[in-house]
This record gives C-alpha cells, structure tokens and sequence, in this order.
C-alpha cells in the first residue's frame, strides 16, 4: 500500500503545479493549442490548397520526426533546466505557425516545415512539464498536480477547439485568424512559462524521491505504453469509424461521445487520481489496462447488437473507456517519475515520450488496418494486446526496489 492523499486544496493544486502564473500559462496554451491542432488539416486543404493526402503525409511526418528531438530534449532537462524548456517547447511552436501564415498557396514543403516545428513543440512540451512539476511537487501531491494540469489542459484543449468550431463559417479567414491567435497564445504563454525562472540541480531533489542511484530500465513499462496509449485515440479514431461506417449512426454520435470524453477528463482526472493513490502506482497502472480490455470487449459486445441499441451501447461503453483513460494518465507518467533517479529524470521522461508519440502515431493507421477487418479483428486485438501489457507492467520489477533489497540484505549479513 501507498501513502494516501485523501484530498488536495485549490491553492496548494496550483502551488503543487508550478504556481499561478504557470498555471495561466498552460491554459493559454492549451486553448491556443485547441484553436488550431483539430483543424490544422482544414488549413492545409482549405487556405494552401494542398491535397488531403499531402496535408496528412506532411502532418504525420512532422510528428514522427518532432520525436527526433526527444534525446536532445531529456538531456536539456539533466542539466538542470525546467522552465526554459516549456517555454521553449512553446515558443518553437510559434515560428511554426508564422509558417503557416506565411506560406503561400500550394507550398506543401512550407506546411510540413510548420508541422515539424509544431511537432517539436508538442513532443517536447509533455516531457518538459513533467520534470517541471516533479520539480516543484514530491510524491503522492506531485501525482495529483500532474493530473491536475492533464485536467487543466484539456479544459483549454476543449474551449479552444468549441471556439474555432464557431469560428468555422468564416472560411479561409477564419483559419488564417484563428492561426493568429494561436501563434499569440503560444507567444503569451511561453513568456509567463519562462517568467517562472525555475532551474533545479539532480543533487537538490530529496532523497526520498531517489535523487541518487541507477537510471530504471522500464522496458516492459515503455513497451506497454505504446498499447496503452491506443486509448486516447479510440474516441477519436475508432469510434467515429465503427459507429459511421459499420453501425450506420448518425455523426451526433461520435461527436457527443467525444464532447463527454473531454468533459469526464476534466471533471474526474484529480478525483479519480487521490482515490487511486491508496494503492501503488504500478498496481494503479495494470489496473488501468484492465479496464480498458474490458471497455474494448464492450465496444464489441455493443456493436453486436441490433439497429438503434448499437449507438447508445457504445456511448455507455465509452464511459468506461474514458476511466481506464483517466486512471492510465494519472499513473504512468507519475511512475516514471517515482522511479528515476533525479539526474537522469529528464531522459527518462523523454523516453517515456517518446513511446507515447509512437503509439499515437502508429494506432490512428493499426486502427484503420485492424476496422477493415471487422469489430472483432479490432476490439479483440486491442482487448488482448492492452491485457498483454498490463501483465508486463504489473509483473516487471523495478531495478531500483532489486537493488535496495540486495544492500539490505548485504549489510544484515554483514
């Protein structure tokens, strides 16, 4: 059993997180982020002219390739720099939406340029935020302060893409203003992260967050967060395909199921995090991929059933899904974070990172290629997988724990 954190007040949150003006500054960046990331493919169509595969191909590139700049990033993060780094993840997305200003029609290699910057800029921003608030926070309340900046940013996320929805009926000026904006919420909010001024050296972090010792290996966690992962697409990707094409529902359908997703994240991420912190992180995280096997053999189930009951059954089912999503998030970064030593945080977290960005960008095309097959080839091949790697997680042993116990049991035999 772990040490409980039965409640956390709003103030000591917002301490916990960084501070007030770091919080404001990942508001304003998420509702910038959410302004232009889920119509970022509209730009490319409607305002460059480009052809919706080149659109794509030039966005999934500058995603692959923005996970290049992981290493560079963890090791940035070893010498001591906190809230440099955030601010320059946002900051480099900046220049790649002045990019995108700037472009002119049916330029594709300008646009995937801007990609790529922005790709940096998202990559490196999760890894960075991490160490930041693992800075700041310690042990169960660092836990709680990470989920609630997840929560934080999805809040922003969900405001910003309402907005540019609103904004949509402006056409090609729309999309260029809501660029705009976006560029002048990354600019604002880099400056508020940079005003932080929050550097650490690995030597300062208390011993009880294992400042020193051997860097954690976490194979089989890293491997199984690449399944894992699959989750925070399946309301994106996944059910929008399964209840259009195969269920035959109307598109209210996945959008509501998405607006609930983003509205549970918001409202349950630190509640549902201090009721999982009576037990250990690890035992939290298999959890969670328990769960989500199980929300997986629902959309199966659901999809089985007959004209009019299938699109309910999958709304309901995706209730489920979300809090298996929610537990994963408020552990698996929080993990990482327990388990590695001090100087060598930032590393680790960029190669935790670096997992997450492979399975986002690999599950969008595994799921497509898995759907063509049917609800079974799909929910049962996810089910399976995500039960896989649950086991792994749940069975791996940390190094750290090993080594501990071979000192105590040298010096009693001593």
């Amino acid at each position: 059993m772990a040490t409980t954190t039965t409640k956390i007040q709003p103030r000591a949150l917002v301490r916990a997180s960084g501070g007030p003006r770091y919080a404001v500054a990942l508001a304003v960046d998420a509702l910038g982020t959410g302004l232009l990331r889920p119509f970022l493919l509209l730009y490319g169509v409607m305002v460059l002219r480009l052809s919706t595969s080149a659109t794509g191909i030039a966005m999934t590139v500058g995603v692959v390739m923005g996970l290049v700049c992981m290493p560079a990033v963890g090791r940035w993060l070893d010498r001591g720099a906190r809230s440099t780094v955030v601010a320059a993840s946002m900051l480099v997305r900046v220049l790649g939406v002045a990019l995108l200003l700037a472009a002119p029609v049916g330029h594709v290699w300008l646009f995937a340029t801007a990609a790529l910057f922005l790709g940096i800029g998202n990559q490196a921003w999760p890894a960075a935020h991490a160490a930041l608030v693992a800075t700041v926070a310690h042990g169960r309340e660092r836990d709680v302060a990470l989920a609630g900046g997840r929560a934080l940013r999805n809040a922003g996320l969900g405001v910003g893409a309402l907005l540019a929805t609103a904004c949509l009926a402006g056409g090609t000026t729309a999309l260029q203003a809501l660029a705009a904006v976006t560029g002048l919420a990354y600019l604002a909010a880099a400056a508020l992260a940079w005003s932080v001024h929050l550097r650490t050296h690995p030597a300062a972090t208390p011993a009880t967050d294992r400042a020193g010792g051997p860097a954690p290996r976490m194979g089989a966690l890293l491997a199984a967060n690449v399944i894992y992962v699959f989750c925070l697409n399946v309301p994106e990707i996944a059910l929008p395909l399964i209840l259009v094409t195969q269920v035959h529902a109307s598109p209210v359908w996945p959008a509501a199921i998405f607006v609930a997703n983003t509205v549970l994240v918001v409202t349950l991420q630190v509640p549902v995090t201090v009721l999982m912190s009576r037990f250990s992180r690890r035992t939290v995280l298999a959890l969670a991929g328990v769960v989500l096997a199980a929300s997986y053999l629902g959309f199966l189930a659901a999809t089985s059933l007959g004209h009019g009951w299938s699109a309910p059954a999958v709304a309901a089912v995706s209730v489920v899904c979300t809090i298996g999503e929610i537990i994963y998030a408020g552990s698996a970064t929080a993990l990482v974070t327990a388990l590695t030593p001090a100087h060598v945080l930032g590393r680790a977290l960029a190669r935790f990172q670096l997992s997450t960005g492979f399975g986002l960008a690999v599950s969008p095309a595994v799921i497509t290629a898995l759907a063509a097959h049917g609800s079974a080839a799909l929910w049962g091949s996810l089910s399976a997988a995500t039960l896989l790697s649950a086991s792994a997680v749940a069975t791996e042993k940390d190094r750290g724990t090993r080594l501990s116990g071979c000192r105590r049991r040298a010096r009693a035999g001593s």
